[in-house]
């Protein structure tokens, strides 16, 4: 559905896309990927789709290949959909983690630059893997195949620190959007909105004083759907754009992070 959103937002049809890529860790199957299942509702027969699971973090991961791929020329239209349905994946005896995240999708549709200035910038993206077990699902993949006991111990959910993710994702926000800042040639002062991963309002609040960026120029919707992980960017960007906040030629920055411990930011001159 965010998929065919997107594609009438951009007043295009299936017939012109090139590729299909979706950011997820809750997909259909753990096979095929989420993205094949995606394509044949759309009916994109024949077109490469493929998923990235970097949590959180997977939009602005598919945001940065797809960048590639259209810098190369190897496409020229591709759709990227951030899509969870966390609540799928809970320990709901833990309330500690539970209660802070949501199911949704967000999409968007790149293509070619016009050369009127407008299109991405920069991107910049990150992985420390020593980070790995701050948060994660330990159960269900080949190193633990789920048994019984695995299943009453919820190792098929998710296992979060979260003080220790809070900590990381502070930092690693703030030096990815500087360093995308950066190769964008910009400062803070030049952005006129950020679109964070909306994780943790406390978060977003202390990379706001650290950006030195104003609070109120960030996009904000955690208080009506809570952590919907990859799929926050692109529904956040999404209401923004529709509701006229967001209008073309301004500069927005985009920043996120996610399980891995992966991280990445990206300027887009929309």
């Amino acid at each position: 559905a965010a998929g065919r959103q997107a594609l009438e937002a951009a007043g295009l049809n299936v017939a012109d896309l090139d590729m299909i890529i979706v950011g997820t860790i809750s997909g259909d199957t753990p096979m095929p990927a989420c993205a094949v299942h995606v394509q044949q509702k759309l009916g994109a027969d024949g077109i490469p789709a493929f998923d990235i699971s970097a949590a959180c973090a997977g939009f602005v991961y598919g945001l940065t290949i797809a960048d590639q791929f259209i810098a190369t020329g190897a496409a020229s239209c591709v759709l990227i959909i951030g899509v969870e349905l966390l609540s799928r994946l809970m320990n709901w005896q833990d309330r500690t983690t539970c209660v802070l995240f949501g199911d949704g999708a967000g999409a968007v549709v790149l293509g070619r630059a016009k050369g009127d200035g407008r299109g991405i910038l920069s991107t910049r993206i990150f992985t420390d893997g020593s980070l790995a077990g701050s948060l994660m699902i330990p159960g269900g993949g080949s190193s633990e195949p789920l048994t019984e006991e695995g299943l009453t111990r919820k190792r098929n959910k998710v296992h979060m620190s979260g003080s220790e993710v809070f900590k990381v994702a502070i930092k690693n926000l703030t030096s990815a959007s500087t360093l995308a800042l950066k190769a964008a040639g910009l400062t803070s002062k030049e952005l006129d909105w950020v679109v964070a991963h909306q994780a943790n309002l406390r978060i977003i609040t202390q990379v706001s004083d650290r950006l030195g960026f104003p609070l109120e120029k960030f996009i904000l919707n955690i208080e009506e759907y809570g952590n919907t992980s990859s799929a926050s960017i692109p529904i956040a960007l999404d209401e923004a754009v529709r509701d006229g906040r967001i209008k073309p030629g301004q500069n927005v920055l985009l920043c996120a992070l996610g399980a891995g411990i992966s991280w990445g930011a990206a300027i887009v001159r929309m």
